[in-house]
């Protein structure tokens, strides 16, 4: 078994037309689209991997980017690699979109593999506790910003007579790449092919039970590890689980899934996160949005009290202690599901 690097090294002399775009790919693109592409000419206009990239790297040192986070530094290694195989570097970039503010974090961008395919990508969230905010959103409203942007970006691009379309996204990008794809216009639908979540959190109950989601749950595929914390939030039916080379929050990262060849290697969910996902679908059962914004809120001034700024970093022993210290005016149902997030990344860290 190896990563998404050993797929790319064996696979990447062959184009699109030679070998078909496939579930490992969907991954290379995810993991590939956690860099910001802001201060290049993708700005102003369509332009291959190889250029853009080269431009990107000449611009940026390694240095810079690791003090991003675990995921952008793994995208600019991966991107390294990507400009020299001919599968990827002649992909044409286009439409790319990077919108941040106090509620809202949206990046989408769109890769030309052929004439007749394309893939809509959306960016997921990284480590920082900052970005997660609007996730937490998810359980508590419908339609969040960043939605309604993603949704807004499929119904502009997909266009009858244009390339067939692949949407996809990791962490959050999984949820806006579900979405979009079940509220883009019905006469544009038949042109989706397919649509990746990557461990992306899953639907309120509204949503999970509308005809929009079983309009295109044929199509949909949402890839979790076996020790996913991410993907079992809120409402899923079907997943394909992925083998991880590390456990706890750290197998959300796309460079710890493991592929056996030019397929992913299948995995088994553990009981530890089969319970993580009824515990959690008992929690929304028990409050409405109002209560359950309320919740979000409250959990993240307990974070930032804590001095919580990454997502790893809530695996600290003091980190642990300042949030226990702060959980005692939340409801008791609320109180044990945040003990039992704690207490499954903790024992998941080895």
């Amino acid at each position: 078994m190896g990563s998404i690097f050993d797929y790319v090294n064996k696979y990447g002399d062959y184009s699109f037309e030679e070998k078909e775009f496939n579930d490992c790919d969907n991954l290379v693109l995810c993991a590939l689209f956690y860099l910001d592409f802001t201060n290049t000419s993708l700005n102003n206009s369509n332009n291959r991997l190889e250029i853009i990239g080269i431009e990107y790297l000449s611009n940026t040192n390694f240095k810079d980017i690791s003090k991003k986070g675990m995921a952008q530094r793994n995208a600019y290694i991966l991107l390294k690699l990507l400009i020299t195989k001919t599968r990827y570097k002649y992909m044409v970039l286009s439409d790319y979109i990077y919108d941040t503010s106090r509620t809202k974090q949206f990046g989408a961008i769109t890769f030309k593999l052929t004439n007749k395919l394309s893939y809509i990508c959306f960016e997921g969230t990284d480590e920082l506790v900052s970005g997660w905010r609007e996730d937490g959103e998810l359980a508590c409203k419908f339609p969040v910003e960043s939605q309604v942007s993603a949704i807004e970006y499929v119904n502009k691009h997909i266009t009858l007579f244009g390339p067939n379309i692949i949407i996809g996204g990791h962490s959050k990008g999984g949820n806006l790449a579900l979405i979009s794809a079940m509220y883009t216009k019905k006469y544009k639908q038949f042109k989706i092919k397919k649509v990746y979540s990557n461990d992306g959190p899953g639907l309120r109950r509204k949503e999970f039970e509308s005809k929009e989601y079983k309009n295109i749950k044929k199509k949909y595929v949402h890839i979790v590890p076996e020790n996913s914390v991410v993907g079992v939030l809120l409402r899923s039916d079907m997943y394909t689980v992925i083998k991880s080379s590390k456990k706890s929050i750290m197998s959300h990262n796309i460079h710890t899934w493991l592929l056996e060849d030019d397929k992913i290697a299948n995995g088994t969910m553990t009981e530890r996160s089969k319970k993580l996902e009824a515990s959690i679908l008992s929690w929304l059962d028990m409050h409405n949005d109002e209560e359950r914004t309320k919740m979000i809120t409250t959990l993240f001034w307990i974070l930032e009290d804590a001095k919580i700024t990454t997502i790893p970093s809530i695996r600290k022993v003091d980190s642990i202690i300042k949030i226990i210290q702060n959980i005692n005016n939340i409801d008791k149902q609320t109180k044990e599901l945040i003990k039992e997030l704690i207490i499954y990344n903790y024992k998941n860290v080895f």
